[in-house]
């Protein structure tokens, strides 16, 4: 099948990439005070919940779970390539790193207060999307909540667009649209980070962070 093709093809990639990629972003959250404020309010948010269980899926190396961890978070790191695992288990020997697959994770229904997708959903083709969306939904406890981070698109009448990243190929969205998919699969927006490109950003797109929770069983 095309996405099975597609999830290879991303594996792979990152898999060559990994020193690379673990060299060149294992700071960046230094120099990005929004990034760490956003984190921040994620990181209270899911501890005011009564469940500080949180999934960093699409981890990387690993240096964001090991922040939510330091935020007081009960934090383990999930990604589709086993070298980023490997490289996340050197750095961070006493946090727990699996090999999987955001459309299939191995986690049990409403384990989680947290789930963070920070730029991991961006290689995934666009009618694929609501597959890893209801996986979020599912191992979210009622009240749980969503930090999912990605680049915007141009304009609303463009929902996605390709757009040429490094590693392999990847979309951008619209945020409205993609915060309607977010609550056709159950998670309601709280609130949204929209972040300006600065004159030096190689790329010129806003980027975006939308905080979304699931609702409280019975809930309307």
């Amino acid at each position: 099948m095309l996405e099975h093709d597609a999830l290879n093809a991303t594996r792979e990639a990152y898999d060559a990439a990994a020193p690379t990629y673990a060299r060149l972003f294992r700071d960046t959250l230094r120099d990005s005070p929004l990034d760490r404020a956003i984190l921040g309010v994620f990181a209270e948010v899911v501890r005011a919940s009564g469940n500080s269980q949180v999934a960093d899926l699409g981890c990387g190396p690993g240096h964001i779970t090991a922040h939510l961890d330091e935020l007081g978070l009960a934090a383990f790191g999930v990604d589709a390539s086993p070298s980023m695992i490997e490289l996340a288990r050197q750095a961070h020997p006493d946090l727990r790193f699996d090999v999987g697959s955001m459309a299939a994770l191995d986690i049990a229904d409403g384990a989680l207060g947290g789930v963070l997708s920070r730029w991991s959903v961006i290689h995934t083709p666009p009618r694929e999307l609501p597959v890893i969306l209801a996986e979020f939904h599912r191992v979210l406890a009622p009240g749980g909540h969503l930090l999912i981070g990605f680049s915007a698109s141009d304009g609303p009448s463009q929902p996605t667009q390709v757009f040429d990243h490094t590693v392999a190929p990847a979309y951008r969205w619209w945020p409205d649209h993609l915060a309607a998919m977010l609550r056709e699969s159950g998670l309601g927006e709280v609130a949204r980070m929209v972040r300006e490109p600065q004159p030096t950003d190689r790329r010129q797109f806003q980027e975006v962070h939308l905080l979304a929770r699931k609702a409280w069983a019975g809930a309307a």
